[in-house]
C-alpha cells in the first residue's frame, strides 16, 4: 500500500509541476466560459469517464459541467463491449451531435493511451465545430499511436507510464495510475477557473452539499438554470 501511495504522489507531484502552465491556460479558459455563461463539457472512455462523472453535480463541483456520456463507451453495461467499440468510428460523432456544443462552451476530452478512435474523433468534431479543445493524455503513447496531445488547443500530459500500471505483481503489474492523474488534472483546472472567474468578477455556479443547511435550496437554484441545458441534469 505505501509502494502504490509513493507512486501516485509521485506523479501528481510531476503533473502540477511540469504541466503547471498548461493547467493555468486551461483554467483561464475555463473561466472565460463561465464568466460568458457557456458550458464546460467532458468526455472519456472505459475508466477515463470516471473523472467526468467525479465532476458533474456534487458538492463543490461547478453546475456548468456536462459530461457526454454514452453507455456503449461506459463499463457498466458491458466493459468488454465499451472496450471494442472505443475503437469502433462513429460513436463519438453521434454522441458529440446530441449534446449541441457550440463555440460558446469547452470540452475536455481524457484518454491516458490517447490513440483509440472515440476520443480522437471526439475532438475532431470539436475542432470542425469551433470548440475550444483540452485534451488530458499520456506522452508515454506517442510512439505507440497516440494522437490527443497533437489534438488539443490546450493539451496536458497526464505523464502516466506506458501500459498505466506500475506495481509489479509477479509477471504482472497492477496500480493502473491514469484515474489519479485525470482526476487532480480535471479538479485543478477547474477550481482554478472558477477562482479567476471569481476574480474576474463573476461568481461561479457551485453546488452545496445537499446535507447541509441551506444546500438543497442553492442546488435546486442551480437545477433550474441548468435544465435544458445540460443533458444529464
Amino acid at each position: 500500500m505505501c509502494v502504490c501511495r509513493g507512486q501516485v504522489v509521485v506523479l501528481l507531484q510531476r503533473c502540477g509541476g511540469g504541466e503547471r502552465g498548461k493547467m493555468t491556460e486551461a483554467a483561464e479558459t475555463v473561466a472565460d466560459v463561465i464568466c460568458r455563461d457557456g458550458i464546460i463539457y467532458t468526455f472519456g472512455c472505459g475508466h477515463s469517464h470516471l473523472p467526468c462523472l467525479d465532476t458533474f453535480y456534487r458538492a463543490g463541483g461547478l453546475a456548468c459541467v456536462s459530461p457526454i456520456l454514452d453507455e456503449d463507451l461506459m463499463l457498466h453495461d458491458g466493459a468488454a463491449k465499451s472496450s471494442r467499440m472505443e475503437k469502433m468510428p462513429g460513436i463519438a460523432a453521434e454522441a458529440f451531435r446530441r449534446h449541441h456544443v457550440t463555440p460558446n462552451d469547452l470540452i475536455v476530452v481524457i484518454s491516458a493511451s490517447g490513440k483509440n478512435a472515440a476520443p480522437v474523433e471526439m475532438c475532431e468534431c470539436a475542432k470542425k465545430a469551433g470548440v475550444k479543445l483540452v485534451t488530458i493524455s499520456s506522452s508515454a503513447y506517442i510512439d505507440h499511436g497516440a494522437k490527443l496531445l497533437s489534438l488539443g488547443d490546450i493539451a496536458v500530459d497526464c505523464k502516466v507510464p506506458y501500459g498505466d500500471a506500475v506495481i509489479d505483481v509477479g509477471e504482472a503489474k497492477m496500480g493502473g495510475l491514469s484515474t489519479y492523474a485525470s482526476l487532480f488534472i480535471l479538479n485543478s483546472i477547474l477550481i482554478d477557473g472558477a477562482k479567476k472567474a471569481l476574480a474576474k468578477g463573476t461568481v461561479p455556479p457551485v453546488y452545496r452539499s445537499g446535507n447541509v443547511e441551506g444546500g438543497t435550496a442553492k442546488n435546486v437554484a442551480l437545477e433550474e438554470r441548468y435544465f435544458g441545458r445540460i443533458k444529464r441534469l
